[in-house]
């Protein structure tokens, strides 16, 4: 193991975050064999070396993607994961979905980016003298599918083209948009326990994907060695 992936992500600090633990052996994924370090008590446990591993080579291609230009779609469908997605993303500049997919993003792209548009009219009208001409029920109104449109497709404002990869926080719950970047040709990058199958994507980092602590050291390690390098 090189020097700069413990760096990356110190192994103490994995411990720390229960990384390391895994699944119930009877939900086990026998393509995640090679990431098992061993079974203790019926449990899984990561080898975290290996994680280590996956993690810097993960970051190397995510650097060279937003380099070139890429865009990277960040999913966080897990409420372990929503925060500190989000803001990786936003310290990236990069569009995200958070809490629940919306069917479409990617193999419905055109019809997405036209809700996302409409979003943005919607936000500039607010602001002018021609809302004000509103009755006080039609702004009440108006403010309230504002609200819904924003909770649907803010994080979509950067999404101006198919991305080239999207990264999941949580491979297990993230079937549907893995599914959708699949069909579409993105790559995809993403945490992975256990009880997936790491060979439905193609950027694996294996963790504990049901740690907050683990996947906040995981987004975070990303986000610190990304944006520095950007």
């Amino acid at each position: 193991m090189s020097e700069i992936n413990a760096e990356l992500l110190p192994y103490e600090e994995m411990l720390k975050a229960g990384m390391h633990f895994g699944r119930k052996k009877t939900v086990f994924d026998p393509n995640m064999g090679r990431y098992v370090y061993s079974v203790r008590d019926g449990i899984c446990i990561i080898d975290l070396l290996k994680t280590q591993a996956q993690l810097m080579f993960t970051v190397e291609y995510l650097k060279k993607v937003i380099k070139e230009g890429g865009i990277i779609l960040f999913v966080a469908v897990t409420k372990q994961s929503v925060e500190s997605v989000k803001d990786l993303a936003d310290s990236l500049g990069m569009p995200y979905v958070l809490d629940r997919w919306l069917g479409g993003t990617l193999t419905n792209f055109k019809i997405i980016n036209s809700r996302v548009k409409r979003l943005e009219e919607m936000e500039k009208l607010v602001t002018t003298e021609a809302f004000e001409k509103y009755t006080k029920k039609e702004r009440l109104l108006f403010m309230r599918e504002l609200d819904k449109m924003k909770k649907k497709f803010d994080g979509l404002k950067k999404l101006s083209k198919m991305p080239e990869v999207l990264f999941v926080s949580s491979l297990k719950e993230s079937s549907l948009p893995v599914a959708e970047g699949k069909k579409m040709g993105v790559k995809i990058v993403g945490i992975s326990n256990t009880d997936s199958d790491p060979e439905s994507i193609d950027y694996v980092i294996p963790a504990n994907d049901r740690s907050k602590k683990s996947v906040d050291l995981i987004v975070n390690s990303i986000k610190k060695e990304v944006v520095q390098n950007i």
